[in-house]
């Protein structure tokens, strides 16, 4: 990023986007070099080196590590970045390296479905689990002695915020660790290391990558000690990624800026169409000016996200809703270029009404969406 003329904390996001983890030019060598496909390398003698094994590191997911490192926590040379094969590997990552037999750890209740799996399998180890809701910062109020906070802001389905920097101060305050969930936000979105905490933690599947075409998930942290034990944790259980997935992920995120403020503008388009809608309930967007989630949102987010969520009257209206849509994909994640959607209660696992909708907004014009969405819901009336 040197040849930007500025330094690496003052360029846009476009530029840094696109330059991010580049290796220095050599001439004749492609500016992003291919994916590095290698079980072992040539090692003779004694270890030395960054590279032995295929499990342990690989060139490609260090491009890839810079590159996210540098969105993350741009201009600061004092953070770690580690890749994973999933999301939940990563968080998965964090939570078993850090909290042992006897912890206390706070996790959302309105988070990620998973994380109730994630839950059992703590209380088998011995580690109490606290759960209290996203918003209004109720999971300070279940904090006192845990060893880590887990926070998910925003929080998926449901799109409600927390006040990243008060929960870190307060975690801090007693000892605890902050690990903040930032798949929704992405770090165009909001930066949690900037905001206090120890980790930024994601997964790379959604809008990061943003194509729907391979599953990643990473762990940007600044304590070197905490991360070294992350690092350990993806050496035993082997939940690395494969070099062709760290390589599109790495030439996907050059593309980020341009996605998510394309996929960022249109959400609120249409958010803004459905709050017109008398059978829509509940709709929830962090950029609405009224949303409940909007003015700590405006604190501490640069986007509000490409997902829109709401309500509509009962399951059979919300299916046929569903069907209706030309535009839109009736399938699950989220923070691609093709707009998805979803009932979210067929999973189970999520505290939400049987009509409720998860939304995510893709790059398609806006205009052409928000028609589509309209029509639908015209057509799926009874």
């Amino acid at each position: 990023m040197s040849d930007t003329g500025k330094g690496p904390d003052r360029v846009g996001d476009g530029t840094r986007a696109v330059r991010a983890g580049l290796p220095e030019p050599v001439k004749h060598e492609p500016t992003l070099p291919g994916p590095v496909f290698a079980a072992h390398f040539h090692l003779p003698g004694e270890v030395t080196g960054p590279y032995a094994y295929g499990r342990d590191d690989n060139p490609t997911w260090t491009l890839l590590e810079r590159a996210i490192g540098e969105l993350e926590a741009p201009g600061q040379d004092d953070v770690e970045t580690l890749v994973f094969a999933s999301g939940m590997a990563a968080i998965s990552s964090v939570l078993f390296s850090q909290l042992r037999a006897g912890d206390a750890v706070v996790l959302p209740s309105d988070g990620y479905q998973a994380l109730p799996l994630v839950r059992a399998q703590l209380e088998a180890y011995g580690i109490e689990v606290r759960t209290a809701p996203t918003g209004g910062d109720a999971q300070l109020e279940v904090l006192d002695g845990a060893r880590l906070l887990w926070i998910e802001s925003p929080s998926n389905p449901g799109l409600d915020v927390c006040d990243i920097r008060r929960l870190a101060r307060a975690a801090h305050a007693q000892g605890a660790l902050v690990a903040v969930d930032n798949t929704l936000a992405t770090p165009l979105g909001q930066r949690p290391l900037e905001l206090g905490a120890d980790f930024s933690v994601a997964s790379g599947t959604k809008q990061l990558t943003g194509h729907g075409d391979l599953l990643l998930g990473y762990v940007t942290g600044r304590d070197a000690e905490a991360m070294a034990a992350v690092r350990r944790w993806r050496k035993i259980v082997g939940a690395i990624s494969g070099p062709m997935e760290a390589w599109l992920a790495h030439r996907s995120i050059a593309t980020l800026q341009l996605r998510a403020d394309r996929q960022n503008a249109t959400a609120l388009a249409v958010a803004e169409a459905l709050r017109q809608r008398p059978e829509i309930s509940g709709l929830r967007h962090p950029g609405l000016p009224e949303d409940p989630a909007h003015k700590v949102a405006a604190q501490q987010m640069r986007r509000y996200g490409c997902v829109v969520s709401f309500t509509l009257p009962t399951r059979a209206r919300a299916e046929r809703f569903l069907e209706a849509l030309h535009l839109v994909e009736d399938a699950t994640s989220f923070g691609g270029v093709r707009s998805t959607a979803e009932r979210r209660g067929r999973w189970g696992g999520d505290p939400v009404p049987e009509g409720f909708i998860r939304m995510s907004v893709g790059a398609e014009d806006p205009e052409d969406l928000v028609a589509d969405v309209l029509r639908a819901l015209d057509e799926s009336a009874d």
